[in-house]
Parts: C-alpha cells; structure tokens; sequence
C-alpha cells in the first residue's frame, strides 16, 4: 500500500516529488510509438518515471514487475481494445489509476470507462500540457484516496486505544487491584501494545523490580515466535469475535503455548538495580524512554519531537543523532547483551514509574515485521506504560493497605489476649519504683526500732513497759515481713519452661506496644534468620523481658525514632539485639543502669532492667548494654538454643 503524505489535508496540490512513491511509474500504453516516446520525454523532463506499453500484453507484464501508479490507456490497442482491459486492471489492481485515451468522443464510450473505474477521460488529438495535467490530477486524487485510508485506519487504531485505556481504567476505578488483579490489567495492557488493532509491535517484555529494588527481573511477555503465528493467534481472535477483556483471558488461557519463547526469554531479563550505566536501568533512573539501533546505539526520546513531528525510516539515523546532540547525552554504545538475548538489535525501552517510586520497564520491539518503529508508536506506548504504572501504583496502595490492617488487627487481638501482661508490666514498674521509697525510707528506721526495742525489753523490768515494747517489736515485725513481700512480688516466680520461637514471640510482643509507637511517632522493624530459633523458656517471663526492653527504647525516643530488632543464631545460642535511636545512656551510667532502683530521667524506674537481668539469668542466659554506633542504645539479650 502507498505510504500517505503527512499534512496533505492541509495542501490538496502535491508537488511532483509526491505524486510518485517508493519507485512507482507511469505507464503509457499506445500501439503508436511517435505518441509513446515524445510523451514519455515529456513526463520524464517534469521528474515522473515512464515505461513505454505497445499492448496490453506489455501492459499486464510491466504491472507484474513494476510499482505502476497510473495508466495512460489508449482504447485502440493491436491485442485487444482498452474497454475490454479496463475491468482487467482495475480488478487485479485496484491501487492503480487509469485515465483513457482515445480517438472516439462519443457520450457513450466516455461514460461507459468511467463506469468501469477509469478515473479520467482525454479525447485525441491533445496537448501535452493538457495530459500531464489530467495525470496530475489523478495522480493527486489517488492519493487522496490512500490518505483516507490511512486516516481511517489511524482513526480505528486511536479509537481501539482509547477504548482500551478506557476499560483498564474502570477496571482500576472499580476495583482494589490485588496481585492477581494486577497481571490482569498488566497483561491486558501488553496485548493492547501487541494487537493488530493496539500499537501492533510484534512482541512486548515486562520487567519489574524485586520487592526489595535491588534486582530488575522479567516478569511476563506476549508475541509470537513467527509471523506465521501471529497471523494464526489474531485469525482465531476475529473469527471467535471476542472483545478485548475475552481476548485477554483467551491469551491468559493459551500463553503457556503461544508465549512459550518470550516468556522464557523473560526469565532470562535479571539485571542489577546497581548497574546504572544499563539502559533498562537508566530508563528508570533518568524516566525517560530509549530506543535501539544497531547503528546509533541507544538513543533518547524527546516529548517534544514525539508530539511535533511523525519520524519516518528514511530520516530515522539522522533524526536520532540530532536527538542525543539536542539532549546532550553522550554516546551510549549497543547493549549488546540485551540484544543477544532479545535476538533483536531494534526495540523501544519505556519506564515505568510513579512519583514515588520506580518499577520497571516495557521493552516493544516488531521481531517478525521488522517495522520501523516511529515516534507516534512509542509515544502511545508510554500512554499504555502510564497506565501500567497506574495499576501497579495502586496494587501497591492496596497491598500497603492490607497489610496495615493485617498489622492492627493481629495488634488488637494481642491486646485482648495479653492485656493483663501489659497491667501487670505497669504493675511491675509502679511497686518497684514504690519499694525503692520504702527501702530508702523505712527499711533502715524499722530495723533500728525493732534492733532497740529487742534490747529494751531484755533490760526491762517493769511488765508494764514490756507490754509497750512487745507492741512496738510485733508491728516492727509487720512492716519488716510487708516490705519482704513487696520484694517477693517483683521477683521472679517459678519457672515453668517450655519450646519457644523466638520471633514469633518478640514479634507479638511488639504489637502489644503498636498504638504507643504510633504515639510517640517511632516506627520499628525487625530482622530474623531464615530458620527461626527456638529456646527453652517461661513465655511469660521471657515476653515480659522484651516488653520491659521496648517499653524503655519507645520512652527513650520521645520526639519519634526508629527500633530495630535484630535476631540471629551465634554458636548456638540466639541473640537479640534491640537498638533504639534515642539519646542512649552516658557510658559513666552504663555500670550502674542494672542495679536496681538505679534510674534516670530517660531511662524507666529504676526496677525494669533489673527484672530483665534477673529473669535472662533464670534462663542460663546474659543481658548487656553498649551505645550503638549509629547512636542510640543498643540492649542484647543472649538465650541458649533448645
């Protein structure tokens, strides 16, 4: 098909470089060569290409070989006459214009060619001026007809477009995107990249970052392995006469056969977050999009050109050499380890991305077709990359969400079920802090008064002043035995050990203090080996131990912080550290920080850190306490393993 010329909706006359294409002719059939060759000289001085025909037999094979745009047929031929071929040419050859020449001016001979698809009629004898004209005409007409066509096919391929980018949004608008959800719509934005009615690339890759960002991996692809494919996958799609949502679940349903070899190729996409001098990386970094040449590299896509100008083949080199001096990016060699693995040295690289944070990319090429890949194409390809970000944006939205509300939920159910270990963890804090007032205050008067009044009463003769001293011994003996069950209340009971794991443990402990983090503006995380330890210990004791330890870091950090829970497995024994970010404790304290009753102002009541030692000693294991590098307080609780 001719290629049309852009803008001639703007200038109806073409000039004579447009009126034949892509090594097209004219072709001028007369048995009279003192006729053919001063017309052919005529044409050919203005610029048009000629071949002579004396037949219709030369006429039928020059159409054969040769790109004929336009036929200048006398009626009168030696083999046959021109009316008789008319219907030929215009069957086998719909894209060919035909003007009649003739000697005959009857009414009926001229309506007779028009009806049978002639597009002009020129009665003999005429000038030469007046046949180049007409053929101008023609020619001119012709292409308005391939302009139309092609903005027709424009129009329903911008129309397949916008219905699609239509549906993904209701479908994002309508529904929380969970993971199955997302390749849905991730999926169906490939096929609109690589459906005869989307974009028409050949093949489309998606790549996606790991969860932790630090690996760049194929996560899917569509296309096919040949064009022989591709005909018969699209074939079966129209005859079925399914829409676009049931042509994604027909390709969901069949990739696992029709998309064996992209999807293998995929797999084989895994590129290092850290290797930023890689174009699938930069594309991210930069957010821009790239496309490859096996001549010029790998070469940035301004907006402005994409929107201003329609790149053709022809031009292509130059244009993308202009395109990296007007960027100012320096020459980016041809990745060719992405091309051997693609088997593809021409395709597109588009990012994908939101505000916030990067994703991925699409990688288009036309691996079958060999199409060159216009600005046009890879400017709606980043309208369809635009909203795959969307998707995964909001899947990320709703997984966040979800998984905030999995967070509170097992929160307040940890609060219901322990609600009585977080009073008695208070209840731990206000007596110790209280029997430290009672040892500093009354422990040492009551011994002393109890101490005199036992030497009085041996001293004493009088049964009336042994009756005072006997009182004032047995309430003595009162206050003494309530402080040694204050004491006794604080200390630790019996132990009662039991299979613990770990992290399971600490991590239900944290929860129990979640809303007051929040409060206090501190985030927290928490690190454990792949195969969780497992200790022999009182579950209550043990949680109380971490619930003393996270109560102090979140008091620690009064204006928000960060507490970081770290376990590990260090010659069989578990070690926890947990590190705040808080101002810490003056080293010259560090000694003193488990005595009990010992406290500061930033630091708990003096009574926590002494049940933490006590209880960790209970269980065979050790307590330290060191500032951390990074700042802060670092507390490590040691437990041998079961």
């Amino acid at each position: 098909m001719v290629e049309a010329v852009s803008g001639l909706h703007h200038h109806v006359s073409l000039s004579l470089g447009q009126l034949l294409q892509n090594g097209e002719v004219i072709a001028i059939v007369d048995d009279d060569a003192a006729i053919r060759e001063p017309l052919r000289i005529y044409f050919e001085e203005h610029g048009l290409a000629v071949a002579e025909c004396a037949s219709a037999t030369e006429l039928m094979q020059v159409l054969a070989s040769r790109n004929v745009a336009l036929v200048l047929l006398d009626i009168g031929l030696p083999d046959t006459d021109g009316l008789s071929l008319l219907p030929r040419i215009i069957d086998q050859y719909p894209d060919v214009a035909v003007v009649m020449l003739t000697g005959v001016s009857e009414l009926r001979v001229v309506l007779d060619c028009m009806r049978k698809g002639a597009t002009d009629y020129l009665s003999k004898p005429v000038q030469f001026e007046e046949i180049f004209h007409v053929a101008r005409k023609a020619l001119e007409k012709r292409r308005l007809v391939f302009e139309n066509r092609k903005y027709h096919e424009e129009l329903e391929e911008a129309h397949f477009r916008i219905q699609l980018l239509h549906q993904l949004s209701v479908k994002m608008n309508s529904v929380y995107l969970s993971t199955v959800e997302l390749d849905q719509i991730l999926r169906a934005v490939l096929v609109g990249i690589t459906s005869r009615e989307g974009l028409g690339f050949n093949r489309a890759f998606l790549l996606m970052f790991d969860a932790d960002g630090r690996f760049l991996r194929g996560k899917m692809a569509i296309g096919p392995s040949s064009r022989e494919e591709a005909g018969r996958v699209w074939e079966e799609i129209e005859e079925r006469d399914l829409n676009f949502l049931e042509i994604v679940d027909n390709l969901k349903e069949t990739s696992k056969s029709h998309d064996a070899a992209v999807n293998a190729i995929a797999r084989n996409l895994v590129v290092s977050a850290e290797e930023t001098d890689n174009i699938l990386i930069n594309s991210v970094l930069s957010r821009r999009s790239f496309r490859v040449s096996p001549e010029n590299g790998w070469v940035p896509m301004p907006i402005e050109r994409r929107l201003g100008n329609n790149r053709k083949h022809n031009g292509g080199k130059v244009r993308e050499r202009r395109d990296r001096e007007e960027t100012g990016f320096p020459d980016l060699g041809v990745p060719r380890d992405l091309i051997n693995i693609l088997d593809e040295d021409a395709f597109v690289v588009v990012p994908l991305y939101s505000p916030g944070r990067a994703f991925g990319v699409i990688i288009a090429d036309n691996y079958v077709t060999r199409r060159f890949i216009e600005d046009s194409h890879v400017g709606a390809l980043e309208l369809f990359a635009s909203q795959a970000s969307l998707a995964i944006e909001q899947s990320h939205l709703y997984n966040e969400m979800q998984q905030k509300v999995a967070e509170l939920e097992a929160a307040n159910q940890e609060l219901d079920r322990n609600k009585d270990l977080l009073v008695e963890a208070e209840r731990y804090s206000a007596l110790g802090h209280m029997a430290a007032q009672l040892v500093h205050i009354i422990r040492n008067p009551i011994t002393s008064i109890g101490g005199v009044s036992r030497i009085l009463r041996k001293k004493n003769v009088d049964a009336e002043w042994e009756k005072y001293l006997n009182v004032i011994i047995h309430e003595t003996e009162r206050v003494e035995s309530t402080l040694e069950d204050l004491f006794d209340f604080v200390g630790q009971g019996e132990i009662h050990k039991e299979e613990l794991t770990l992290c399971e443990l600490i991590r239900k402990t944290a929860l129990l203090l979640q809303s007051s983090m929040t409060k206090h503006g501190v985030t927290w995380e928490m690190e454990c080996p792949p195969v969780e330890p497992v200790v022999q210990g009182d579950m209550h004791q043990i949680r109380l131990v971490f619930l003393h330890l996270f109560k102090n870091a979140v008091e620690a950090m009064g204006d928000g912080g960060r507490l970081t829970i770290l376990v590990s497995v260090v010659e069989g024994q578990a070690v926890v550290s947990v590190i705040d970010t808080g101002p810490g404790i003056p080293e010259s304290y560090l000694d003193k920080a488990k005595d009990p009753f010992f406290t500061t102002k930033t630091y708990g009541t003096g009574m926590g850190l002494t049940l933490v030692e006590r209880i960790v000693r209970a269980h065979g294991g050790s307590f330290s306490l060191k500032p951390h590098p990074g700042g802060g307080l670092e507390v490590q609780v040691v437990l041998p393993l079961q």
